[in-house]
């Protein structure tokens, strides 16, 4: 029957939040030259000619990820059973004003001895919680991988200015509230009756960090290779 109870949810609205980019693309423009080389470096140590590798392009998008804490809690009773072994001669045990008869127990341990059962409920309390950074795709993401920066005033009209490029970047409502649920939900399978249940989220954000894409091609070859950059900190995003 408890399946069939509804869990009692908090949820706090979503919230957007657009990192600032605080890296000019000049400068990344300079990082990316100082790198080029390397990009098309063969058999680990054939290098081109730095006049071989021009600049092709440089872009700013947008990675989305997903920040949300949880937490679940359930206090519930449970039945239990407990078997107390009483000497083989007495007739009759009484406990709490009630008679008990004991019975013939055949576990081998209990030699000597015939057994009461008795009955009744344990109350127990469970808890669970959760703080997770997600990628788009839901996956999980380590802490470091995800900058701290000043955000935009404006996030909405900011994202609104990406015109298509945003579709790519959206997250679907409440796709986030069902991964830290699965993650930390879990009802016990032997509950007989619960006092308090609570699945409750006290964080929810998308945060969108810019990134900047720099191509830079090979004349000899024609081939086009891609470097990434953090907006945020400059710092070279290694291939995903």
């Amino acid at each position: 029957m408890t399946e069939n109870v509804p869990i009692n949810e908090k949820i706090v609205e979503r919230k957007t939040i657009v990192y600032k980019t605080l890296v000019d693309p000049t400068v990344i423009k300079v990082a990316g030259e100082k790198l080029k080389n390397k990009m098309f470096v063969r058999f680990g140590f054939l290098k081109p000619k730095p006049e071989e590798i021009q600049f092709v392009s440089i872009d700013k998008y947008y990675e989305s990820y997903i920040v949300i804490n949880g937490k679940y809690v359930i206090d519930y009773y449970r039945k239990c059973a407990y078997t107390i072994n009483v000497d083989e001669k007495v007739r009759e045990v009484i406990l709490l004003n009630q008679k008990f008869k004991p019975k013939q127990t055949e576990e081998p341990s209990a030699k000597g001895y015939k057994a009461i059962k008795l009955e009744g409920e344990e109350h127990l309390l469970y808890e669970d919680k959760a703080s997770l950074i997600l990628d788009k795709t839901g996956h999980d993401v380590p802490l470091k991988q995800l900058p701290s920066a000043p955000s935009e005033e404006h996030p909405t009209e900011m994202l609104a200015k990406l015109g298509e490029n945003a579709k790519k970047l959206e997250i679907a409502p409440d796709a986030d509230v069902g991964i830290i649920r699965s993650k930390i939900v879990k009802r016990p399978e032997d509950i007989k009756r619960i006092v308090h249940e609570l699945f409750e989220v006290t964080e929810r954000a998308v945060i969108y960090t810019p990134i900047y894409k720099v191509l830079f091609q090979n004349v000899k070859t024609g081939e086009v290779k891609a470097i990434e950059f953090d907006g945020v900190t400059s710092k070279r995003i290694q291939q995903r």
